[in-house]
């Protein structure tokens, strides 16, 4: 057999090859020479698995290290009988960890009251479920909006155009669609914008294409919008220069990178494909787990609770930092995201805490020393 593998996607070099010829390839230049007689991809967004790049191959089977699959073209596949397979919820816990540093950052930054604050987090899935319980662990007002759960859900969840005058912060967290009842393709326009509460944060990690960014430019330029973080960006990795410098956080698509959630992509990928071609692959993934940090943070009694958790949440992760550094070098993108150095998810820290806070802390996930 033949696979063709994604040369960014970390800590699988070693795992197939007993199994089958492995070729690893930059993801965006993988071409239909390249697949002609693969077996299967194991891949991550940057290549487009479609009609152009499939048609004549001998692909069985795609699998993606990725939570999102808008660039596989599904229908082609399942007409093509070429099975996909995604890696649902494996950077998580990472896209939480990044949201809990924006909301830090926007308390010590902004003064934003963190528990008199309303969140409407669109998309509830993996990701957004994660968000939204670390949000009202912080005290914050939850609005969740999910046409897909609404149904049975309980009263908070409300339609968008109910969400979107009440919030302070939104934050988006949809798959990319395009077609349907419920598309997603510029949910955020320059109709939808109007219905915002004057002086809202808008946040998204989810796709580019979500907020439209003649939208997102024309709501900061009319204070609508008072700030925005951009994670995802129309036309990646080409960055809009005016949304860049106007962003108040602005990050080459690495909300969901940490070390942790990349191995559970390659881990679910090279599960799925063992499944698939029942290989008895023992282990899958190679490489041995860092041990978790000391953060040699101390967190004391005469601290407010907010306080408290925010600087918990920007010593593990700072994502101004990253942010700082991307906007003096946006001609990077492909660079950074390839090479990104390496970040723990919280639970892989412990702290020093006074009994007063260990509590609260541990329910985050983090390891208090008392």
């Amino acid at each position: 057999m033949k696979f063709i593998v994604d040369d960014k996607i970390p800590y699988i070099k070693g795992v197939l090859e007993p199994f089958a010829e492995v070729s690893y390839l930059a993801g965006a230049s993988i071409s239909s020479a390249d697949v002609h007689d693969a077996d299967a991809l194991v891949i991550r967004t940057r290549t487009k698995c479609n009609e152009a790049l499939l048609d004549g191959s001998s692909v069985k089977a795609i699998f993606t290290a990725t939570i999102g699959f808008d660039h596989i073209d599904t229908s082609y596949c399942e007409e093509r009988g070429i099975l996909w397979k995604s890696a649902p919820g494996c950077n998580s816990s990472s896209v939480q960890q990044y949201i809990a540093s924006v909301l830090a950052a926007l308390h010590q930054d902004k003064k934003i009251d963190i528990q008199n604050t309303t969140i409407a987090i669109v998309g509830v899935g993996n990701v957004g479920s994660k968000v939204a319980n670390w949000c009202e662990k912080l005290g914050m007002n939850v609005l969740l909006v999910d046409p897909f759960k609404k149904v049975n859900a309980p009263s908070n969840y409300v339609d968008l155009e109910v969400a979107l005058p009440q919030a302070d912060i939104v934050t988006f967290h949809t798959p990319l669609t395009r077609a349907g009842e419920y598309a997603t393709y510029h949910l955020l326009d320059s109709d939808t914008i109007k219905l915002l509460k004057r002086g809202a944060i808008i946040i998204n990690t989810s796709r580019g294409e979500v907020c439209a960014t003649d939208a997102l430019l024309q709501g900061l330029d009319s204070g609508i919008i008072s700030d925005v973080v951009v994670d995802v960006w129309e036309s990646e990795p080409i960055v809009n220069r005016d949304l860049l410098d106007k962003a108040y956080i602005a990050t080459p698509h690495v909300a969901g990178y940490s070390y942790d959630s990349k191995r559970n992509g390659t881990e679910m990928s090279v599960r799925n494909l063992d499944d698939f071609f029942s290989l008895g692959i023992k282990e899958s993934v190679s490489g041995v787990l860092p041990e978790p940090n000391d953060a040699l943070l101390l967190i004391s009694d005469d601290m407010g609770r907010i306080d408290a958790a925010c600087k918990m949440f920007l010593h593990t992760y700072d994502v101004r930092k990253e942010s700082a550094y991307f906007k003096m070098h946006s001609d990077e993108f492909e660079h950074y995201r390839g090479n990104y150095p390496l970040r723990r998810e919280i639970w892989a820290y412990s702290i020093y805490s006074d009994y007063k806070f260990a509590e609260y802390l541990e329910s985050f996930g983090i390891r208090c020393l008392r």
